[in-house]
C-alpha cells in the first residue's frame, strides 16, 4: 500500500521547526506506516515538502511515506480527475500551511476535494513562528505545528 501520497498544492524552510523538537521515538509504529496520507501544499512551499520527504527517510523518523506528487497544472481537468482519484484512496490529508497556502488555488481545491470525499483533513503549520492565515476550507479542522511529536501523533490518529 502507499503509506503517504503527496499532492500539489506550499515555500518556507522548516529546519528550525524540527530543531526545536525533542528527539523522535527510536521505534517506528506500523500503524502510521500503513496509512495513506495525501500531502497538500502550495507549490511555492515545495522545499518544505521535499524536506518532509527527506525526514521520512531517516531511520529515526516516526513516519514514512511514498512521494506521489502531482506535478501538473492545478487547473487542468485531467489533473483534478487524477488528483481526486488519489485523494479518495487516502486515509487522510495533511495540509502544509504557510503564508502561501491562502493564495494557493490548487491546495485549496485539494482540501475541498478531500472534504467532499470524506477524507479526514489536518492542517500543519510549516513554520512555528511565521504562520500564515488558515484558509476557510480548513475551518473547524485540527491544526498542528510541525514537530516530530505532533506529526507522529497525527499520523497515528488517522484511521
Amino acid at each position: 500500500m502507499w503509506p503517504i501520497l503527496i499532492g500539489a498544492g506550499l515555500v518556507a524552510l522548516i529546519a528550525k521547526a524540527f530543531s526545536d523538537d525533542s528527539e523522535p521515538s527510536k521505534k517506528r509504529t506500523t500503524k502510521n506506516e500503513n496509512n495513506k496520507i495525501f500531502i497538500s501544499f502550495a507549490i511555492e512551499d515545495e522545499i518544505s515538502r521535499d524536506h518532509l520527504v527527506k525526514q521520512a527517510k531517516l531511520e529515526r523518523s516516526p513516519f514514512s511515506f511514498v512521494d506521489m506528487s502531482v506535478k501538473e497544472p492545478w487547473n487542468n481537468d485531467e489533473w483534478k480527475r487524477k488528483c481526486r482519484t488519489k485523494i479518495k484512496r487516502c486515509d487522510g490529508m495533511i495540509v502544509l500551511l504557510s503564508k502561501n497556502t491562502w493564495h494557493s488555488s490548487g491546495a485549496r481545491w485539494e482540501i475541498k476535494c478531500a472534504k467532499e470525499e470524506g477524507v479526514p483533513v489536518i492542517g500543519m503549520h510549516i513554520r512555528k513562528n511565521d504562520q500564515g492565515a488558515i484558509p476557510p476550507e480548513l475551518r473547524g479542522k485540527k491544526i498542528i505545528t510541525w514537530t516530530w511529536g505532533n506529526l507522529e501523533k497525527t499520523l497515528n490518529s488517522i484511521k
